[in-house]
């Protein structure tokens, strides 16, 4: 079978989470089937493996993006498999399985702020009802989303007649944090600093943890949101790194007490899986997605509560060997080879019922 994979959502420089997907995909795909990496800049396959044929696209927010099938079908593959829903499906000839992370910009309406101002219209514009996202999956003839929870809403919200299968994120291997190392009384946050986020509660709840305490941002801030979040906490106690790299993430990651995050929404996680799969424990918001990843290793808190989030700290502090333990664990549930697997299982169901 000839299976093309959908890579055009690869970012250039660094890895967003669908990018990361993509590429945690592409790079353990098993062997059995013959693999066409589909792009549309050759820039995207540095992050790509440099083993497997590829294909040049139109990118995936070209105009013509909803006839894209008649250029794929000039390729002769027997399947695609894209990593987002919005692939057009319209003529073509050959199996096509779409992805859906999540919902939660229909909860949180706000598009990602790297959107041109059209993008953002549209982006409003789909997330208004649910017809244009049932349109787009029922296009296709399988559907991927990254958890349970979101499989779970997919068939609450009947958004799909297609068969759903969980192909949960991942976090690429790391070394995990040496048993002797030394602990700071620090917090790490990884992620961006939308509303939902709720950033703010974790800047609140330093003071409350002691003066002895830190919080690492990690994510690249504007003038507006570091401001905003100083005058929460004293000075000093936050530590902003405004764009970390991965390597500068990881040590601090490796000799924090805990990751934390007070997200009132999300569509997965990643962050948890880092941070467990070195182990270090995670301190997290009490939401369904959040208890799917951390299972018994974490610790949940009341996100609108910043009092709980240092109840929070201090009950893994006082548990920290054990919980860094059972964080290890809970971190190998998540590995791209089982991702990749169930990926390809959708496509092959795909193929049998097209055919």
């Amino acid at each position: 079978m000839r299976i093309g994979i959908d890579c055009r959502y690869v970012r250039i420089g660094r890895h967003d989470g669908i990018s990361r997907f993509t590429a945690g995909i592409a790079a353990h795909l098993p062997d059995r089937h013959d693999h066409v990496l589909l792009v549309h800049d050759e820039r995207q396959l540095e992050s790509l493996p440099d083993h497997l044929p590829w294909e040049l696209l139109p990118a995936p927010t070209d105009a013509g993006e909803p006839l894209v099938a008649r250029r794929v079908n000039s390729l002769g593959l027997d399947a695609v498999f894209s990593p987002m829903q919005t692939m057009g499906s319209r003529g073509r000839h050959y199996a096509l399985v779409l992805t859906l992370h999540d919902l939660i910009y229909y909860r949180n309406r706000t598009p990602p702020r790297e959107f041109s101002w059209p993008l953002r219209l549209g982006w409003r514009a789909f997330h208004l009802s649910w017809t244009p996202q049932r349109v787009l999956l029922n296009g296709a003839d399988g559907v991927v989303t990254v958890s349970e929870t979101t499989a779970g809403l997919i068939a609450e919200h009947r958004l799909t007649r297609r068969p759903v299968t969980v192909a949960y994120n991942a976090a690429d291997p790391a070394t995990p944090r040496a048993d002797d190392a030394p602990r700071e009384r620090s917090l790490v946050y990884m992620g961006s600093f939308m509303p939902y986020k709720n950033v703010e509660t974790l800047a609140a709840a330093i003071p409350l943890l002691g003066p002895d305490w830190t919080l690492h941002l990690m994510s690249r801030v504007t003038d507006a949101d570091r401001a905003r979040l100083e005058a929460l906490a004293p000075a000093g106690t936050l530590v902003f790194h405004d764009g970390a790299t991965d390597d500068e993430y990881l040590s601090v990651l490796r000799s924090a007490t805990a990751l934390a995050t007070a997200s009132r929404d999300e569509g997965f996680g990643i962050p948890l899986v880092e941070a467990m799969g070195v182990g270090t424990p995670v301190v997290v918001s009490d939401i369904p997605i959040f208890r799917e990843i951390g299972g018994d290793a974490a610790e949940y808190f009341d996100p609108g509560s910043p009092s709980a989030v240092a109840a929070a700290v201090r009950r893994v502090e006082a548990r920290w060997e054990d919980a860094s333990r059972r964080s290890v664990e809970q971190a190998a549930r998540f590995r791209w080879q089982d991702s990749a697997e169930q990926v390809v299982q959708a496509v092959e169901r795909a193929v049998a019922a097209r055919g």
